[in-house]
């Protein structure tokens, strides 16, 4: 049985918290499951099929700047408005953030409303997965939407570019830091997104997101966290930007520094989708050094 974490409707909470909690008015819950191509999975087939009571499906390739190349990157704070205020998703509420993995791309949803200066916005801690072993509740009805105000404030210090990552590997300000697989990050296995070149963003750090959960999905207690991060070479005294393939996973990653209490974190937003693409930049192979 693995230590759960404490509740904070700002980070992370658990089966129980949501369940003595399902009937509140002001709580909104969102389905973000998203799936890589390769995994056969459909994930707005899997929310219609079943959903935690009163979910809304954030779909987060739609739900996103569109104008960009790039997969799933921020959507423009107008967009992200009209999007939610059509979810019937605004201010003075509590949401609640889950995914049909356990803990993976629901984290990318934080990030996004924590962007957009949302503070009340959890992960649901095991996701779905757990919830379902639980024999907790689903339904397969959408739920009845009302339109509500919600404001937004960018917060720029959480999201990174390009030039600024290419600055930070360089001149050593930042720890850039890397949450894909080993062989991923070492350049010995394929991306998944064809055309990208394989290895990692030079001197950068390798924290595969995995290592900070716990076998059943739920996320490593603090001294677990700790650990993880340290064994990768990460000093938590210095900022931190977090990276992976397309700015999902980094999300999971920058959710356990929150968690952690480590605030000067930021996420690559363009990731690896950027990094590979672009021949003038660098790129290491090989595994990570340690710090």
């Amino acid at each position: 049985m693995t230590q759960a974490l404490q509740d904070d409707p700002r980070t992370l909470v658990s089966t129980d918290w949501l369940a003595r909690h399902l009937n509140d008015p002001d709580l909104r819950i969102l389905d973000a499951s998203w799936y890589l191509p390769d995994a056969g999975r459909n994930a707005r087939a899997e929310y219609e099929a079943g959903h935690i009571p009163g979910a809304r499906f954030f779909d987060i390739d739609e739900i996103s700047d569109q104008r960009s190349a790039l997969p799933h990157m921020a959507p423009p704070p107008e967009k992200f408005i009209s999007r939610m205020r059509a979810m019937g998703v605004g201010d003075g509420h509590q949401v609640v953030v889950y995914d049909g993995a356990g803990l993976f791309s629901a984290a990318r949803v934080w990030w996004l409303f924590r962007l957009m200066g949302k503070q009340d916005v959890a992960v649901l801690d095991g996701g779905l997965p757990k919830w379902k072993a639980e024999g907790r509740a689903l339904e397969d009805m959408a739920p009845v939407l009302r339109d509500r105000h919600i404001t937004v404030s960018r917060q720029n210090h959480l999201v990174r570019d390009v030039t600024q990552v290419a600055h930070a590997a360089k001149l050593g300000h930042a720890q850039v830091l890397d949450a894909r697989a080993a062989a991923r990050f070492a350049g010995e296995a394929p991306e998944p997104r064809p055309g990208l070149r394989a290895g990692h963003i030079p001197g950068a750090l390798n924290l595969p997101f995995g290592q900070v959960l716990n076998a059943d999905g739920t996320m490593k207690d603090a001294a677990g966290l700790k650990a993880a991060f340290e064994a990768a070479g990460v000093d938590l005294s210095q900022p931190v930007i977090t990276s992976c393939g397309s700015g999902v996973t980094a999300s999971v990653l920058a959710l356990a520094l929150e968690r952690l209490g480590h605030r000067d974190w930021s996420l690559y937003d363009g990731s690896w989708a950027e990094w590979g693409m672009y021949d003038d930049l660098p790129v290491e192979t090989g595994p990570a050094r340690k710090g």
